[in-house]
């Protein structure tokens, strides 16, 4: 028997002092919206490395977690496929700003006036504020 199995992402909540970090997508789904950054888990891979992986990929800032936000696992969540995101907040620690990987543009945004957000990205910066 073959099994479809979903997809495994995270997505890195960074807020300080209401100011968040966002990428604009240079990819589609969303191409051209802002987004959490974050991507997909590769194999033999732990969440955390991953999450740690892709926003320095994206963002060119090295983080730390600090905490889990949790887990969105609505099958209609990606226009790709049934893709379920652990979502973490996470504290920079070093590094430069400069967008890469699926990332076009790094942007710093008051939490309290947001773009247009990709997927499911507004709910997750909502649970991150009420968990805090």
């Amino acid at each position: 028997m073959i099994y479809k199995n979903p997809a495994l992402t995270v997505d890195g909540v960074i807020i300080k002092n209401h100011i968040i970090v966002l990428i604009k997508r240079s990819k589609p789904p969303y191409e051209g919206q802002y987004a959490l950054p974050g991507g997909f888990v590769e194999y033999g891979e732990t969440v955390e490395s991953a999450l740690i992986r892709e926003i320095v990929e994206e963002t060119g800032l090295k983080v730390i977690i600090k905490s889990l936000i949790g887990v969105y696992s609505d099958p209609n969540r990606d226009p790709r496929g049934h893709i379920i995101s652990i979502a973490f907040r996470a504290q920079i620690i070093g590094g430069e700003v400069s967008s890469g990987s699926d990332a076009s543009e790094v942007r710093f945004f008051d939490i309290r006036n947001l773009p247009r957000l990709a997927f499911d990205h507004e709910k997750i910066i909502q649970d991150a504020l009420t968990r805090v």
